[in-house]
């Protein structure tokens, strides 16, 4: 596992933050409703269907569950960035992705 050598506190910091980040970026989105509480991070389209974001503390990974897909993004210390373990997708590009097919417009979600 990539995230071996990060502390749970170091997780907790970097998860909180990136979830607290997507959460204002995601908020300004019209076509969906943001809420996050207690580490999830839930997206609500119009027609009803949901992506969830969360920190999951025991794998110290960010998953995401969106278009009846799942992703594990670890963190990269060397350059800040959350990454895919399978797919090496990074995970700003990765809901901007998700969100603007389900919209079907570019969001262009800025970190």
């Amino acid at each position: 596992m990539l995230n071996d050598g990060l502390t749970e506190q170091k997780f907790e910091q970097r998860a909180d933050e990136t979830l607290r980040a997507l959460d204002r970026a995601l908020s300004e989105l019209d076509g969906a409703e943001v809420d996050l509480e207690s580490g999830i991070l839930t997206i609500e389209f119009e027609d009803g269907v949901k992506y969830v974001i969360n920190s999951h503390r025991a794998a110290r990974q960010i998953w995401m569950a969106a278009e009846r897909n799942a992703w594990h993004f670890d963190y990269r210390e060397e350059d800040a960035r959350w990454i895919a373990s399978r797919t090496s997708d990074e995970l700003w590009t990765a809901i901007d992705g998700v969100v603007s097919r389900k919209l079907g417009r570019p969001v262009g979600l800025a970190k």
